[in-house]
This record gives structure tokens, C-alpha cells and sequence, in this order.
């Protein structure tokens, strides 16, 4: 293999196993799970988030499936396999393609068809995807005399995109359950198979006819095969890891604490290690930056649709606590956004409860919580994208400063331009999702204390000089909501702080979808 000289190259948007290895990038060596999917199974499917290394897998395992042994030089299936003799590989990946429409994914899978009907010389007569696909496997398993491997990345792409509109949706399934089923009618002819997506396929008809895959999304055996392992992080990331401290001015161990932070988190089966998100630590060293990486690269907007339609409190994702098997559901199909938000990876498991079989979630690491939030926040206030990040800083630095006409001005304005239509009218949990996103959002840079709105405080926001109590009404008025602070002394508990104290009461009116009245005190010594 080609040796990297100098410095360390992480392949940062490199998905292609043979790149990686030619080209003396950074590879984590996963292909001891890859010899045991060999050895005890023939159809798997696997789920994961987005850029969490599906594709390199799938990649990987083409690679050992046309012999290429000279990449796996130094690699545990090296020595492990014993059988280098290469077989018929067919790739589909469906990541990429416009899917406005069926036209759309017609012709992704034409595209492939066509491609391997001139490679087999194949004349079809056949119309059906399915049938043009069940060809081709015959063949190439003739063409070779031997079994055929069919690796299918981002087999729900198409689906994702049609989340909200059942009629398309039911369209794509046809077509997708008449290909996919081609894997269980050819089977005699299939050496081996992956399917990888985000969302899982238990109740998604495309596969009605296709029981024959092994999910492998919860199995403990296998929650290590995509992503990076604490383990992992210190035996390949060692420099990369040392050159981060040297210029944040951390300790190493600091950095390794940073790190689980901002990346670590993700449980894939009960009881299991955290994995870290891999393509957010491929950039972090490439970069020698800490940043938000993963969230950037990709927008979930079908999942601001289900949280939409379910008129979900935000606040109450954190700590949400579900019968197990609802994971393993599609919230494709169910339009429940909890299933999709664990497969998407913005949710994973913290603490499981074996006797009820009960699993409580949260947001996984501090990079996916911020850049869920922020990403949010234009959906419910007037905020727009690219002004997202200048809105939350503005807020700091009013909030810093002590500039409560400031920073309730600006609240003002953006509830004021609270999304409305026909499909989605706000309600009061609109507004208490304003305020925790906010809020939450401004907690990434000053103290916060959360509460719960049932008799207690709303919301405390602490700086360094500064304590605000906030009261917020719904359909009331500004006057009750300080009325209220004052009742149950809310200011009490901050007073030994030697900090400035500021009482805000706010209304919102649901009629006007507007913050319609705001008052505030200082608590004088």
C-alpha cells in the first residue's frame, strides 16, 4: 500500500475504500465485522444516520468481493479470509438523483439497468425494473459461474422526499417493491447483499415481499461497524489529537473530553459504547478545528415536517422515554417523528429500563443538539437561515449587556413573523417552542436553568453580572405574568448571587401571533 508521508491526511468526503487505501488516507479498520457479515449471513440490511459511513462500507466490502486483497494489505481480512476469488459486484447507489417526481427515480435506476445490459449484452424486452434487474443478476452470475453481490446504498432516499405527500409516496413504493423483490426471487443466483438507509424497514411495503434481510440496525454485535469508538480514537487519531491541544491550549486528556462532548453519544443497541460521528472527526482533524461539521453537510427538513404535524413541545425530545420496539418502526409510515429522529441519528439511546423495555432518548452530543435547534429556529420564528447565527449572537451580546429593550425588542420582532397558513396555524406550544429554542440556543453561551412551566419559573438566564427571571403567558397579559413572579418570589433564590436582578413578565397572543406586551423590574437591594 501506499504510505502517507509527512503529515496525516484524513479523507474528508472520500467514500471510496480503494481511495483511501491508494491514496495513504486515514482508515479505521472495520473489516473484522465485514469477515463475520461473510461468514453467518447472506442478506443484511443495515440503518444509519447520514455521513456516518454506510457508503464506505459498502464500498469496502465491493472491494474484498472483486479480490482486491493488495487494499486490505495490513487490514484484519487480510489474514482472516481465505476465499480472494473475485465475484459480480452490482452497486446502486440512490444518494444522489432528483426525486421531485417518479420520472426521477425511474430514471436513477435506468441509468444502472442500461449500464449493465451493455456490459452483459443483455437484449431486454422487459419494461419492470424488477424484471430488467432479475436479468442482469442471471446473467452476471452466468457470465461468471459464480454468485452475485448486490449492494444497495441509500435505499430510502427516493422515500424521504416524499414524506408529506401520500400519493407520490405510494408511487415510489411500486416501483422500489418491484426491484427490491427481485433480491428474494433471485436469491439461487446471490452470493451476498446489503441494503444501508437511515430510516429502518420493518413497516415500509417496499419490502412486504423481502423477508429474507437480516437487520443488523440493533444488533450489539454490530453497533460498532460504522462510526468510531472511543478505543478507536486513540489508537488512529493520537496526532491528530495532540495537534488539537497544541493549538486550543487544552491537555490532551482535555481534548479527548472535548471531543466525547461535542461528537460521542451514539448508541445503536441497548447498552453499548457511544460511537462518534465519524465524518465530524474526519473534519475536526483535517481542519485541526473543532466545529459543527455534521449538521452542516445536510438539511433534515422531512423531520421539521413531522414535528410540524404532531404540534410537538421541543423541550420534551430530551429525556423522551419509549417502548423499545418503537425504534425499530418507520416513521415514515407512522409520521411519528420519534423513530425518524433515533434512525436520523439527532436522537439516540441514554438509559434503557430491561424490566419494562422502556428506552429514555436525547440528543446525542452537543454538535447535534445546537445544529438541530438552530436549524429549527427559522421554522418557528421570522428568523431566516442565513441570519440565524447573527440572531443568536445578537441576543448574547444584549443579553451580556444587560439590554433587556434589546433582546426583548428582537423577540418582539421575530415572533412576529410566525410562520401561518391554511396547513399549519400556531398554538401555544408554537410559542413555548420560540422560547425554548431561543433560549436553549443562548444556553450555548450563558448559564441556563430550565424550567418546567407548572407553577415554577419559566426561564432563568445568568451571566456574569447579569440574573433574568423570566414569566411568559399565553392569552394573558404582561401584567399577570409579573403579577405571578411577584406571588411566588421568584427572585428569592438569586439573591446571594451579587448579581444584578431582572424580572421580565411577557404575554403572547395566539389571535395576532405576536408577543403583544413585556414589562420588567429590577430587584433593588
Amino acid at each position: 500500500m501506499k504510505q502517507t508521508d509527512g503529515e496525516l491526511k484524513y479523507p474528508v468526503g472520500i467514500q471510496t475504500f480503494a481511495k483511501i487505501r491508494e491514496g495513504g488516507y486515514v482508515y479505521v479498520d472495520k473489516t473484522v465485522y465485514i469477515h463475520k457479515l461473510i461468514k453467518q449471513g447472506q442478506f443484511y440490511f443495515l440503518s444509519r444516520p447520514r455521513r456516518f459511513g454506510k457508503s464506505l462500507l459498502l464500498s469496502t466490502i465491493e472491494a474484498y468481493y472483486e479480490g482486491k486483497r493488495y487494499l486490505f494489505e495490513g487490514l484484519a481480512l487480510s489474514t482472516l479470509a481465505d476465499d480472494w476469488e473475485p465475484h459480480e459486484v452490482l452497486h446502486i447507489d440512490l444518494n444522489s438523483g432528483d426525486y421531485r417526481n417518479i420520472e426521477g427515480l425511474n430514471e436513477v435506476l435506468d441509468s444502472y439497468l442500461q449500464r449493465w445490459e451493455k456490459k452483459y449484452s443483455i437484449n431486454n424486452t422487459y419494461t419492470s425494473p424488477g424484471l430488467r434487474f432479475g436479468s442482469i443478476i442471471r446473467r452476471a452470475a452466468e457470465t461468471s459461474n459464480k454468485k452475485v453481490v448486490i449492494l444497495v446504498d441509500e435505499y430510502d432516499k427516493p422515500l424521504l422526499n416524499a414524506i408529506d405527500d401520500k400519493v407520490y409516496a405510494e408511487e415510489l413504493r411500486v416501483v422500489l417493491r418491484d426491484f427490491y423483490s427481485t433480491l428474494k426471487t433471485e436469491d439461487r443466483h446471490i452470493e451476498f447483499a446489503m441494503l444501508t438507509g437511515v430510516a429502518r424497514f420493518s413497516k415500509v411495503s417496499v419490502f412486504s415481499d423481502l423477508n429474507n434481510l437480516r437487520d443488523i440496525s440493533f444488533e450489539e454485535a454490530y453497533s460498532g461497524l460504522c462510526g468510531i469508538s472511543d478505543r478507536e480514537l486513540r489508537i488512529y487519531f493520537t496526532e491528530g489529537i495532540r495537534l488539537l491541544s497544541e493549538k486550543t491550549g487544552l491537555t490532551v486528556n482535555q481534548t479527548f473530553e472535548e471531543l466525547k462532548h461535542r461528537y460521542d453519544g451514539y448508541h445503536f443497541a441497548v447498552g453499548t459504547e457511544g460511537i462518534y460521528n465519524p465524518f465530524s472527526l474526519m473534519n475536526v482533524f483535517s481542519a485541526n478545528r473543532m466545529d459543527n461539521y455534521w449538521f452542516e453537510s445536510g438539511t433534515p427538513s422531512y423531520l421539521v415536517k413531522l414535528l410540524r404535524s404532531g404540534d410537538w413541545i421541543l423541550k420534551d425530545l430530551s429525556g423522551y422515554t419509549v417502548g423499545e420496539e418503537v425504534l425499530k418502526s418507520s416513521g415514515i409510515v407512522t409520521k411519528d417523528p420519534i423513530p425518524a429522529l433515533y434512525q436520523s441519528g439527532y436522537l439516540t439511546m441514554v438509559s434503557y429500563d430491561r424490566e419494562l423495555g422502556m428506552v429514555t432518548l436525547d440528543y446525542p452530543n452537543a454538535e447535534v443538539k445546537q445544529g438541530f435547534l438552530k436549524y429549527l429556529l427559522p421554522f418557528y420564528t421570522a428568523s431566516v437561515p442565513s441570519r440565524t447565527d447573527f440572531d443568536i449572537a445578537s441576543f448574547v451580546r444584549e443579553v451580556r449587556n444587560g439590554d433587556i429593550p434589546g433582546f426583548m425588542k428582537h423577540l418582539t420582532s421575530m415572533v412576529a413573523g410566525v410562520p401561518y397558513s391554511e396547513k399549519y396555524r400556531p398554538s401555544e406550544s408554537h410559542f413555548q417552542n420560540i422560547i425554548y429554542l431561543l433560549y436553549t440556543l443562548l444556553g450555548f453561551y450563558v448559564n441556563m436553568e430550565m424550567k418546567t412551566s407548572d407553577g415554577r419559573i419559566d426561564l432563568v438566564v445568568s451571566t456574569s453580572i447579569y440574573v433574568y427571571i423570566f414569566e411568559f403567558k399565553i392569552d394573558k397579559t404582561a401584567e399577570a405574568a409579573m403579577a405571578q413572579i411577584h406571588n411566588k418570589h421568584y427572585w428569592l433564590p438569586y439573591l446571594a448571587s451579587d448579581k444584578k436582578i431582572y424580572l421580565i413578565g411577557a404575554n403572547f397572543n395566539t389571535s395576532t401571533r405576536r408577543l403583544d406586551g413585556w414589562i420588567s423590574e429590577k430587584v433593588e437591594d
